[in-house]
């Protein structure tokens, strides 16, 4: 009997040696990490995609690995976003006047598929380009300065929102959906630390990024103060004065309502990689 012990527990102690004799395999779980980097905006005061006046962006990023090619990435922006037409080499831009500033946040859900196989640690998959799309929602609110104070323009109704003479505008919502579309690369730097190069274009559901849309509404929309001094809104929705003849009489073109806004973000990552150890099947 005791022949037979020792013959079982010998035999237990080669399968558990062997067992622990196994090398573990390194697993890519994710990732999470942080970007910075500029943003800028393209639409009614930036219709020939001028890239001539970039704003800050930060953001925050967790990315889930489904396998060494595809991941789900759930990721927080923030951004600013602005424009002048003073900036603009087109004529009726310079004579119109308008600009605006937003700050921006979005949050999205994206899926980014990788050109290359991609494993941290790896001597051989330590780099890989990769394109990446999805969606989101932004919040943002218009603003502009007059005199050296700021107005935020959405609720002045610049373009006759709200008004009984133009019962088909209505304000605009300072939330709308965001279609981001990009590439980058992506480079492990050290034991668990990578680096990742993106530029992304956001295609949005809204026209009013930068509270310019439709036609002018006219000054009879705009009452006098009760002192008789022009409203803030009267002169924040035609700033043309300013350059010359007033140009924004009812009905005249003051943005090209068949194109949505958009916008752009180029950034530069850290991220920490997570990760697990799975025995070799």
């Amino acid at each position: 009997m005791g022949r037979i012990t020792f013959i079982v527990c010998c035999v237990i102690l080669m399968h558990a040696g062997s067992a622990w004799g196994q090398p573990q395999s390194f697993v890519h779980e994710g990732e999470i990490g942080l970007t910075f980097g500029g943003a800028h905006y393209f639409g009614d005061l930036n219709s020939r995609a001028a890239l001539n006046r970039p704003k800050p962006s930060v953001g925050f990023f967790m990315r889930k690995q489904i396998s060494n090619y595809v991941a789900v990435r759930l990721a927080a922006n923030y951004a600013q976003l602005g424009y002048s037409d003073r900036y603009s080499n087109i004529e009726f831009n310079r004579r119109r006047n308008l600009s605006f500033n937003t700050r921006l946040f979005e949050v999205g859900l994206q899926g980014d598929f990788n050109f290359f196989r991609f494993e941290p640690w790896s001597d051989e998959f330590f780099f890989t380009p990769y394109v990446t799309l999805g969606a989101g929602i932004f919040n943002f609110n218009p603003y502009a300065y007059l005199d050296g104070d700021k107005y935020y323009l959405r609720p002045l109704g610049t373009e006759g929102q709200g008004s009984s003479l133009y019962p088909e505008r209505k304000f605009y919502k300072n939330m709308a959906f965001c279609f981001p579309i990009g590439m980058g690369v992506k480079y492990n730097l050290a034991r668990n630390i990578n680096l990742m190069l993106e530029v992304t274009h956001r295609f949005t559901t809204t026209d009013y990024l930068d509270d310019v849309s439709m036609t002018y509404a006219g000054s009879g929309v705009f009452p006098p103060q009760a002192s008789g001094a022009p409203s803030v809104a009267f002169l924040l929705q035609d700033r043309s004065g300013e350059t010359g003849t007033s140009i924004g009489y009812a009905w005249r073109q003051r943005g090209f309502s068949a194109q949505r806004d958009q916008y752009i973000f180029v950034q530069a990552g850290l991220s920490f990689s997570l990760s697990s150890y799975r025995c070799p099947e």
